[in-house]
């Protein structure tokens, strides 16, 4: 007998050999009915894969991560079943599950599909599906699964076999189909009832764009026909709220090939809309004691060399800026906590000094593969709402909480109330990825842990989602879709200081290190905007708005007290325009509905003579007539409504 403990404590003694599915049909037939997958001490399993030792054993269903990921990977080879079958002799790279459904990545070789071949092989995968096939695991021998693609003529397969070592290899095979996997899948392919192939799109093997581009195939999945149909009307919605669609009709911002790709050109809209948010964040900073700084988009080679930035971007980065003098070189900043380094070392620092809050909207360049690239949210140049807090080490704590208390006052200035803090460990696997040593690894993730136990904030841990040189908080935010994103971020970082050998002189008069934390509570501009318009649909907060309301005379004979109305109303730092357009006033109301202005204020003969507007309210309708006193009023109360008991 074997010990199985669930997530309540409560222990099942189970004969060795008891599969997940089993258990959970001890439990009930109704469990056993929604279950996907099993956690088994902290690792995803197939349900069917068989229990030889005592476990903790989490049981997953959709509603879970890892049921979702375990379904939509399971999808992906019914897909590349349903593919063979179609285009005899293709070739398969990988086909992962993603947030959101699954991909294929496949070489059609002669073959060519379009949209139009989608459907026929949605059919397919349910067909398969139907068939209620086993989903069969299999330890493989790296010389029987080399022979395996080789008959097969299957090149990925076998670039991805030459990185795997001999005992790790597993394939997976349902019905006349086998791939090289290392799982979990669902126990048969009965669990899908409803597939959407998605899109088409073309994909670099490896994401080099110097190899074999391959076609990618976008699906997903559900066990019930309402969900599927559920989630294309929140897809359809998504379209309306894309922001690239939203920032072109509101005129936020755009691009262009000639200024290059990824690198946004903000519009004097949307250059409003970002300098209001940046002025927000400043304030909010200057209260919390953060001192201003400003750095150089370039930096010195060495620079980066120092930082480690160098060895994790160099290869990713753009090419280095080349002086005259011989061997100078220079690099686009890719992140702004080396200069920031350097500003600490520009004088001594005591204890007394410390924390030093630096605080700067920098902008940062990464190179980004062109396919990668996507509206706002993937660019080559953003801007950071960056600040590195230098501090002692008994200072940490207090330090950390502090930064969560500023994350937590922008969430609710903006409303956004549905977010999980996620720690962000080293890959216990991997971790020729980070710089720094064990012991300065433990102390950060401690400490990010026990602020965030302290705060009572709702945790996730993920493992490989650290930075190069420290653990970090990451603030996971839904959207008005449901959607998640990750936003606000903190780090702790023992390693860059070490490394720019910053130091203190103690109570003691000994030299100290200090620590440093990184926060960016927006992450970029550009992607928080991003989400900001697809959450609100552009309609975003009276405060915020570049355009808060709009003046409509009903005809030209009243332009002139519409622009005395402008002039009055600019006094008061209201922000507004005035349509001179000779249109009908059904057309203009019409048009300011449309580019989502809060107020439109209507004048006309009644109006001029009393020196009153009449207002309406974008979605709302007719609030009657004001005075330009009384409309003022309106609009601070409704902005005073917005920041009611809000407090760092």
């Amino acid at each position: 007998m074997i010990k199985v403990t669930l997530p309540d404590g409560s222990v099942k003694e189970v004969a060795k050999g008891t599969n997940s599915l089993d258990i959970a049909k001890s439990i009930s037939e109704g469990l056993a009915r929604k279950v996907l997958a099993a956690e088994i001490n902290g690792e995803i399993w197939d349900l069917n894969r068989s229990l030889n030792n005592d476990v903790s054993l989490k049981l997953l269903t959709f509603q879970d991560d890892g049921g979702k990921s375990t379904l939509w990977h399971s999808s992906a080879h019914i897909m590349a079943e349903a593919l063979e079958f179609y285009y005899p002799g293709i070739n398969l790279a990988i086909g992962p599950a993603i947030e959101n459904g699954f991909y294929y990545d496949v070489d059609f070789k002669n073959y060519s599909i379009t949209e139009k071949d989608l459907e026929k092989i949605e059919k397919k995968i349910i067909e398969l599906a139907r068939e209620k096939n086993t989903f069969e695991r299999k330890e493989i021998s790296k010389k029987d699964a080399l022979d395996y693609f080789k008959n097969k003529k299957d090149p990925y397969k076998l670039e991805l076999l030459n990185d795997l070592d001999d005992g790790s290899i597993t394939f997976y095979t349902q019905g006349k189909f086998t791939d090289l996997c290392k799982g979990p899948h669902l126990p048969n392919t009965g669990y899908i009832k409803s597939v959407k192939l998605l899109n088409i799109a073309g994909a670099y093997w490896r994401g080099d764009e110097n190899n074999q581009q391959l076609t990618r195939i976008y699906g997903i999945t559900f066990e019930k026909q309402k969900d599927l149909n559920l989630y294309l009307e929140r897809l359809e919605e998504a379209k309306k709220r894309d922001h690239r669609k939203i920032g072109k009709e509101l005129e936020l911002f755009t691009f262009s090939e000639k200024v290059g790709l990824g690198l946004p050109l903000w519009l004097p809209k949307g250059t409003e809309l970002k300098d209001r948010l940046m002025n927000f964040l400043k304030k909010a900073q200057t209260s919390s004691g953060y001192l201003p700084v400003s750095t150089p988009h370039i930096g010195h080679k060495d620079l980066y060399v120092c930082s480690g930035h160098y060895e994790k971007y160099g290869a990713d980065s753009f090419q280095s800026i080349k002086t005259p003098n011989e061997g100078e070189e220079f690099l686009l900043k890719p992140m702004n906590c080396p200069h920031h380094c350097e500003i600490y070392n520009a004088s001594p620092k005591s204890y007394k000094d410390l924390p030093l809050r630096l605080a700067e909207f920098g902008t940062v360049y990464r190179y980004e593969q062109s396919g990668e690239l996507h509206g706002l949210t993937r660019v080559r140049g953003f801007t950071q709402d960056d600040a590195h807090i230098f501090c002692r080490p008994d200072q940490l704590e207090e330090e950390f909480i502090k930064v969560i208390d500023l994350v937590l006052y922008v969430f609710k200035a903006l409303k956004f109330e549905d977010f999980v803090a996620q720690v962000s460990l080293r890959d216990p696997k991997d971790q020729k990825k980070y710089i720094g040593s064990d012991e300065n690894w433990d102390k950060a993730e401690q400490a990010i842990i026990k602020a965030a136990n302290k705060k009572g904030l709702k945790t996730v841990i993920e493992y490989g989602e650290a930075a190069f040189y420290g653990p970090k908080l990451d603030f996971m935010v839904k959207d008005a879709l449901n959607r998640s994103w990750q936003l606000g971020t903190i780090q702790v970082d023992y390693n860059l200081p070490e490394r720019f050998k910053l130091e203190y002189t103690g109570s003691d008069n000994q030299k100290h290190r200090p620590v440093m934390i990184h926060r960016a509570p927006f992450g970029s501009m550009e992607r928080f905007i991003a989400l900001l318009i697809e959450h609100t649909a552009g309609k975003f907060p009276l405060w915020l708005n570049p355009e808060q309301f709009i003046i409509l005379p009903l005809s030209e004979q009243f332009n002139d007290y519409a622009l005395e109305v402008l002039k009055l109303l600019k006094n008061y730092d209201i922000r507004g325009l005035v349509d001179l357009r000779g249109e009908k006033i059904g057309r203009k109301i019409r048009d300011a509905e449309l580019n989502k202005i809060p107020f439109m204020l209507i004048v006309g003969e009644k109006e001029t003579k009393q020196k009153e507007i009449s207002v309406r309210q974008q979605g709302e309708g007719d609030l009657g007539s004001f005075k330009i006193n009384d409309f003022v009023k309106l609009i601070n109360d409704k902005i005073d409504l917005d920041f009611k008991d809000l407090k760092i």
